[in-house]
């Protein structure tokens, strides 16, 4: 694994929530009670989050590590994107920003979305060029906002505060998070007499990310 353990990974991301998040309280553990029906979601969701790759505990360190030399400068999300990717490309890696689209249909409303997608040659012998897979890792600067729902109820609100604010991950693992918190949306949404708006559902929230139609724009 990477030269960060579990716990220290889990406490920079904490670290950057409280000094960067404009919901900075949302990180904090919640002193309520876990909900047993919640309980299997939950530890399902830690553990797809936090059983990190070393790919993508490198990436997050050096985007950490970035956005602790910006000091306290916040900007909107589409340029700090850009400046992720400048970034990541100065240090020698293949970043790009993405931009996924798609049209309207009886199923979902015409949407796109941008976000930051590297791909990450594993090293073998201690050395790049030796070879090794091609792994594509997303990122995604803003994450945890992006399953923001009306009304949330107690259980599902804990469930969206154990998101980073920070993604890292491959498409699978991308995909697990989306099934899983948008069945817990909807269950949300029921439980207050509300419907499922379609940009909440999971082939919208799909189509973000893992949308066919994606741009690749280098910076």
């Amino acid at each position: 694994m990477g030269s960060l353990t579990e716990e220290q990974l889990m406490q920079m991301v904490r670290d950057f929530n409280e000094s960067y998040s404009s919901d900075s309280s949302s990180a904090a553990p919640n002193s309520n009670p876990l909900n047993p029906n919640l309980q299997p979601k939950f530890l399902t969701l830690q553990d797809l989050i936090w059983k990190a790759t070393d790919c993508e505990i490198e990436i997050l360190e050096k985007i950490l590590k970035y956005l602790s030399d910006m000091g306290t400068l916040v900007e909107p999300n589409n340029l700090k994107n850009k400046w992720v990717v400048r970034k990541l490309n100065e240090d020698g890696y293949e970043a790009s920003l993405c931009k996924t689209s798609w049209v309207s249909s009886f199923r979902l409303p015409r949407g796109g979305y941008e976000y930051v997608d590297v791909m990450v040659r594993e090293k073998k012998n201690n050395n790049v060029k030796d070879g090794g897979k091609v792994t594509r890792l997303i990122v995604d600067m803003d994450f945890r906002s992006q399953f923001e729902v009306a009304r949330p109820t107690q259980n599902y609100k804990q469930l969206k505060d154990a998101l980073p604010t920070i993604f890292v991950g491959t498409e699978a693992k991308l995909d697990k998070i989306i099934s899983l918190l948008c069945s817990a949306a909807k269950q949300s949404l029921r439980e207050n007499g509300l419907d499922v708006p379609p940009w909440r559902k999971a082939s919208y929230m799909q189509s973000k990310w893992l949308s066919k139609d994606c741009k690749k724009i280098s910076i």
